[in-house]
C-alpha cells in the first residue's frame, strides 16, 4: 500500500476511528443506519470488512457523495430516514443537525396541536405504547419519604435511659 494508515478519518463532518470496519464506521454518522451503510459501500464498491483507516481519499469522497444524495444512486427509499415529509411530501434522507432539527420541530408541532403524542412528549411520558406501571419513573417521586426525626435539644437520645 502506498498510503499510510489513518487512525481518524473525517467523513461527513464526523471523526470516525480508523480501526473500525467500514460498515460499522459509517454508523457513527448520525442518520446512517447499518443497512444503509452496507448499501452505500456496495454502491461505491468498497469492501465492508475493510478498515476505514485504509480507505483512500477518493473512496471517502465517493462515500460522502452517496450519503449526501442516496436517491441519485438508486438506493431504495425505504432506507431513508424521512419518507413522505409532512411539508414537501418527498422522500428525503437527513443527516446530523438537520435530522435533529426536523425531529425537534415534529415534536413541537405535535405539542402545539395538542395531539396525544404531543401530550405524552410534553409530560415526559412514554410515547409509543410502552408500559408505564414499572418503568419510565426517572425524575418523579418514588415511594413515600419519611420526615427526618428532629430531636429537641437536651432530650435523651432514643434507646438510652
Amino acid at each position: 500500500m502506498s498510503q499510510e494508515y489513518r487512525y481518524i478519518v473525517r467523513i461527513m463532518g464526523t471523526d470516525v476511528q480508523g480501526t473500525l470496519k467500514a460498515s460499522y464506521a459509517l454508523k457513527q454518522i448520525k442518520g446512517v443506519s447499518f443497512s444503509l451503510s452496507n448499501a452505500i459501500l456496495r454502491k461505491v464498491g468498497v469492501n465492508p470488512d475493510l478498515r476505514v483507516g485504509l480507505l483512500s481519499d477518493s473512496d471517502v469522497s465517493k462515500i460522502e457523495d452517496v450519503i449526501r444524495d442516496p436517491a441519485k444512486y438508486n438506493i431504495p427509499s425505504w432506507m431513508f430516514n424521512r419518507r413522505k415529509d409532512s411539508e414537501t411530501g418527498k422522500d428525503m434522507h437527513l443527516l446530523s443537525a438537520d435530522l435533529a432539527y426536523k425531529i425537534k420541530t415534529d415534536i413541537d408541532g405535535a405539542k402545539e396541536i395538542r395531539s396525544w403524542r404531543g401530550y405524552r412528549h410534553a409530560y415526559s411520558l412514554k410515547v409509543r405504547g410502552q408500559r408505564t406501571k414499572t418503568t419510565g419513573r426517572a425524575g418523579k417521586a418514588l415511594g413515600v419519604k419519611k420526615k427526618a426525626l428532629v430531636q429537641k435539644p437536651g432530650a435523651p437520645a432514643e434507646g438510652g435511659k
